[in-house]
């Protein structure tokens, strides 16, 4: 009776912390997602969607100068042609209830005045919140990766 009663114990333990990992996953998913649509977002100048991924006190610091949704889009807007790929990996993402941190390398692949091609690194984190239920952006740090 004994062994019944210790794998009994055994498998309700492996259950019950099976069932709690999946909230953050799902969360760390949302949380990935959250940063691929603010790219998305960068890379077709679509301040919309920009906003609605991030918290309306939204900053981001990159090299040295800080800007809100508003002024990045008009600084992307004041090249006569920019376009890129953003591809982001080595993401490692933490997550507790309501506030969330990353950091990753986000790697551009620039094409200026549609001639001119750069590739940077960048070395980024960001934080994110819950608002409503739903994640959004709060902060975004970005540095060139030397």
């Amino acid at each position: 009776m004994k062994p019944i009663v210790i794998l009994f114990f055994f498998g309700l333990c492996i259950s019950v912390l099976s069932c709690n990992n999946s909230p953050a996953e799902d969360d760390s998913e949302s949380v990935k997602q959250v940063i691929e649509a603010y790219f998305d977002g960068i890379k077709t100048r679509d301040g919309k969607k920009m906003k609605a991924v991030t918290t309306d006190d939204f900053l981001l610091y990159e090299d040295g100068r800080v800007f809100n949704n508003d002024s990045l889009i008009s600084f992307l807007n004041s090249f006569s042609s920019l376009s890129g790929e953003f591809t982001l990996d080595s993401m490692k993402i933490n997550v507790d209830d309501n506030i969330a941190n990353m950091v990753y390398l986000n790697r551009g692949d620039l094409v200026f005045n549609d001639t001119i091609r750069a590739t940077y690194i960048w070395l980024e984190s960001a934080t994110f919140k819950k608002v409503d239920g739903v994640w959004k952006m709060d902060f975004l740090h970005s540095t060139v990766r030397k």
